[in-house]
């Protein structure tokens, strides 16, 4: 069995399937971490608040219970456990995002405070109080070293007999038909057929382009990132700021405390510029600068005027309703695709590999049928109650008048 792809979704599905009892050799150009993957940075949040939707807050709760399993396993602190704050500027109402993931996660029994009064938000004095009034604060919830984490799983992978192949860049599939054989990888100016009863390609936004058939399924954008260096970073420090999302629908920023390095991260979870992966243009622009600091001189003024020490462009695979995509290939027997982040896949790591290895072994999933193969999905049905999305007359920022 051939999985393509060394990501999050590739190393975490080929590490199940060994388990499982097939032989897995596992796929990427690298270097590993691969430094162009979505799961190379220094954090991801990691949170059960998914609004109304049930099934990824279920999955969710299921990851975090895993997430704290791994930092015992592997003895290291990938995932930290220090609070996901979603806050918006007026008073929650009935089908926000934060109100529904509030009543969501409170009904499940999780523990929650609702941020709704001057005192509670002294606890934070980075923030602008006079601007954030309400919010749900998700006590468990956190963040994971996404970078650190993907490492990690790599050197499991191989310590439990995987095929590392590192270097190897996937060309096409080999097709016959209606049926997939296996694969072919450019290497070293020659071609060379690998053959496989059933390939995995979890390539994220790289799906288009390596598979173009994927093309009216899956959409490519970057969004930007940005890692600051605080003058006060005492104030930006877990116990003081935790993860949050800043009116998440209506701004599209995200962020988390400070980390051992003294960099905290700041990002925007929005529609985002279509590209590929390996663009010449992924880069932040001015514009999206000078947005940042829009935001954080209204949002948090002490960040006003910190030091920008890095910048990327973190790269999503969009579906058209913003669901993950595993699944079989109706078309092409052998094939199985899983991909379709949408820009929240990373937080479930610790679940993702059954999940893939099931579409691979055709296993009855309730979730299967929500991620799966569904070309009939037109664009403009998503569902991701976090993201922002523009409106007409809004300006760039999101934040209106």
């Amino acid at each position: 069995m051939i999985v393509v792809g060394a990501g999050i979704n590739g190393v975490t599905g080929a590490i199940e399937l060994k388990k499982r009892g097939h032989k897995v050799v596992l796929v990427d150009p690298g270097p590993l971490p691969h430094a162009l993957a979505a799961s190379t940075d220094i954090s991801k949040a990691v949170r059960a608040a998914y609004g109304a939707d049930e099934d990824y807050t279920a999955l969710a709760e299921r990851s975090i219970k895993r997430w704290r399993q791994w930092n015992e396993e592997f003895a290291t602190q990938l995932y930290h456990q220090i609070g996901v704050m979603f806050v918006c500027q007026g008073e929650m109402e009935t089908g926000d995002f934060e109100y529904e993931s509030f009543k969501t996660l409170k009904r499940r029994g999780h523990k929650v405070e609702r941020m709704n009064s001057a005192k509670f938000w002294k606890r934070f004095p980075a923030w602008n109080p006079e601007l954030y009034r309400d919010g749900v604060l998700e006590i468990e919830a956190g963040y994971a070293e996404s970078g650190r984490a993907v490492a990690t799983l790599i050197k499991r992978a191989k310590s439990i007999g995987i095929e590392l192949w590192s270097g190897s860049r996937f060309a096409c599939l080999d097709e016959d038909d209606d049926r997939v054989k296996g694969i072919v990888l450019e290497e070293r100016h020659r071609s060379a057929v690998i053959p496989s009863d059933l390939v995995v390609m979890a390539v994220g936004a790289w799906t288009p382009y390596l598979l173009p058939f994927t093309k009216n399924f899956f959409r490519a954008t970057g969004q930007p990132v940005f890692h600051l260096k605080p003058s006060k970073p005492e104030t930006f420090a877990p116990e003081r700021f935790p993860v949050f999302g800043a009116d998440i629908t209506t701004t599209g920023y995200y962020g988390f405390p400070i980390n051992r390095d003294g960099v905290m991260k700041i990002a925007n979870h929005g529609p985002g510029r279509e590209m590929s992966p390996e663009s010449p243009g992924r880069a932040v622009t001015s514009d999206d600068e000078r947005n940042l600091h829009e935001f954080l001189a209204s949002t948090f003024p002490a960040l006003a005027d910190a030091p920008i020490v890095d910048t990327r462009v973190c790269m999503y695979c969009d579906t058209h309703d913003g669901h993950f995509w595993i699944a079989r290939d109706p078309e092409r027997e052998g094939l199985v695709v899983a991909a379709g982040d949408s820009g929240h896949g990373f937080k479930f790591a610790p679940v993702l590999g059954e999940i893939i290895a099931g579409a691979a072994e055709g296993d009855d999933n309730p979730l299967l049928q929500k991620f799966r193969w569904r070309p009939e999905v037109r664009a403009g049905s998503g569902t991701d109650a976090a993201r922002f999305q523009p409106r007409a007359g809004r300006p760039p920022d999101g934040r209106g008048d």
